[in-house]
């Protein structure tokens, strides 16, 4: 199934009004360390504290009555569960979210802020899916994936048109858009509508180091799966292989990817704090990080980066800011 301009330019209309328009920002001092025009789109300014609002509430809303009233049920370390917990919130529909026990304590108490029952699991030991698959059987309620799906993919490309139309208003046509990869909803539905509107506009992404499975796969040709040893602070990206339905996306619009570690991503977050002013959790400052790191090169260029998420927690922040990681 393809995701067109069309089906983003309609979750746009769903979102009027409820998802945040977040700016798109230009620091002086960016532009200097990097040697282009680059603009920062900040999702940790969107309701939840990240982009995945825009997709959890285009596809909550378009259930039928009788769905609603059965509920959802979602999986996810945390910004996923906080969108769909407030989208629910705001459709009034019962909301069950698989989460691993190990996720942030900032997102557990976001998604039980929002109303919605939690269910943890061992990320290492348990799948996700079947767990989210027994509820929906057992309770009759409808599954909402985190990323591969075509309404939550149309729902984030919603930031795609946001970045293109914003660039162009401050007089300047993108030569590259960067954004972080996880499962790789955020960046299929922004690629597809970045690539409708401006298509001489390259499209790259970053992972964390040993969750870099869709840099893998590019090289490939096919979906690769990380390895069960790999670790990463990186909470938001770790998903274990590609979409279905976003690498079919991803493999054809797509530029490259960058892998960073976390050691360079934690020193990203201290520049986005110190001279940035911006809180920005480690999965969402990955795209900052490959072009400070020279992964992706951004010199000469008219770029905008995606800060796709602000939910750390106060203790890991206060550890990177100390430089103990």
């Amino acid at each position: 199934m393809t995701i067109a301009l069309t089906d983003i330019q309609a979750a746009a209309g769903r979102l009027k009004g409820l998802a945040v328009e977040t700016p798109l920002i230009e620091s002086p001092a960016l532009n200097e360390r990097l040697g282009g025009r680059i603009f920062l789109k900040p999702e940790t300014l969107q309701r939840a504290g990240a982009f995945k609002f825009r997709g959890a509430y285009n596809r909550l809303s378009q259930l039928n009555d009788a769905e609603k009233a059965r509920g959802v049920v979602a999986f996810s370390s945390g910004n996923h569960a906080q969108g769909v917990a407030l989208a629910a919130k705001l459709l009034e529909i019962p909301a069950l979210i698989v989460m691993p026990s190990d996720s942030p304590a900032v997102k557990v108490e976001g998604t039980r802020g929002f109303g919605a029952e939690i269910r943890f699991y061992d990320r290492f030991t348990e799948d996700r899916v079947a767990i989210a698959d027994q509820i929906a059987a057992e309770r009759g309620c409808t599954v909402v994936p985190s990323y591969d799906d075509p309404h939550i993919i149309a729902g984030q490309g919603t930031l795609g048109i946001e970045i293109v139309e914003q660039a162009r208003a401050r007089g300047a046509e993108l030569n590259r858009v960067l954004s972080p990869v996880g499962g790789g909803g955020l960046i299929a539905g922004t690629s597809t509508a970045v690539k409708a509107l401006s298509p001489s506009t390259e499209v790259w992404g970053a992972e964390p180091a040993g969750f870099d499975e869709t840099r893998r796969s590019l090289e490939s040709g096919r979906r690769e799966t990380i390895d069960n040893d790999a670790r990463s602070f990186c909470d938001a990206l770790l998903t274990p292989i590609p979409g279905e339905l976003t690498w079919a996306i991803n493999s054809k619009t797509l530029s490259g990817i960058a892998a960073v570690t976390d050691a360079e991503v934690a020193e990203a977050m201290r520049y986005a704090f110190s001279v940035l002013k911006l809180v920005v959790e480690p999965g969402g400052c990955v795209a900052l990080t490959a072009a400070l790191t020279g992964k992706i090169d951004l010199k000469g260029k008219a770029a905008a980066i995606v800060l796709s998420g602000g939910n750390v927690d106060p203790g890991l922040f206060a550890q990177v800011l100390q430089g103990e990681l």
